[in-house]
């Protein structure tokens, strides 16, 4: 099994390729805007994308899968309670990050919808979609259970938690999301989050503040 972090972005968002082996399909999840990167680490691999996978809508996790996607026949999944943030990067970026955007973003030709409970089946790869509202209300993780590895997103830190203060964001949400989708896991489940190094279930659960 491959997979690949590729830290991106001026967040530093983290994008992780996920491959049964080199030189097949893969599955990217999370695309920040910086496209070239990931495609250049796919071209590195001789990987084909196949899907992109959206924990959530924010555009340092979203902003790069419509030129991801250009030109591929790979689908891009969010959650449709995200459509107010993935739809409209431009203005989020403005709205929400204060930023004035350093250029014109492409969406997808189309998203696919994400619900909880929901299989994906790709490129040999079958992840579980965890809906985990708070972050975002779209908010999602993805569980690769033959691999014991959650890629929390924004949900889940080293140390910390997603933050709750931006649009359609609740702490109280994302703390039933975290016991009941997230802590249920075992604890050498391997988490993969947004930004920040990896950790484990059963580290967080431990020495966590948030999780006290």
């Amino acid at each position: 099994m491959l997979i690949v972090g590729v830290p991106a972005w001026l967040a530093v968002t983290n994008a992780f390729i996920v491959a049964p082996e080199p030189g097949g399909p893969a599955v990217v999840v999370d695309a920040p805007p910086d496209p070239d990167l990931i495609g250049s680490v796919l071209a590195q691999n001789d990987l084909s994308l196949a899907a992109v996978l959206l924990t959530h809508g924010h555009v340092d996790h979203s902003g790069g899968s419509g030129r991801l996607a250009r030109g591929t026949s790979a689908a891009v999944y969010v959650h449709p309670d995200d459509d107010f943030l993935t739809l409209h990067p431009t203005e989020q970026l403005r709205a929400i990050f204060g930023m004035t955007p350093p250029g014109a973003y492409e969406l997808p030709e189309k998203f696919e919808s994400l619900a909880d409970g929901d299989m994906i089946r790709v490129a040999g790869l079958e992840l579980e979609v965890r809906h985990t509202p708070g972050h975002t209300p779209g908010h999602c993780c993805f569980y690769l259970e033959d691999q014991e590895t959650l890629f929390s997103g924004d949900q889940l830190f080293a140390g910390s938690i997603g933050r709750t203060d931006l649009p359609g964001g609740s702490f109280p949400e994302l703390m039933k999301s975290m016991q009941d989708k997230v802590l249920v896991l075992p604890d050498e489940t391997r988490v993969l989050p947004g930004h920040g190094p990896e950790t484990t279930i059963g580290r967080e659960r431990v020495t966590n503040p948030f999780l006290g």
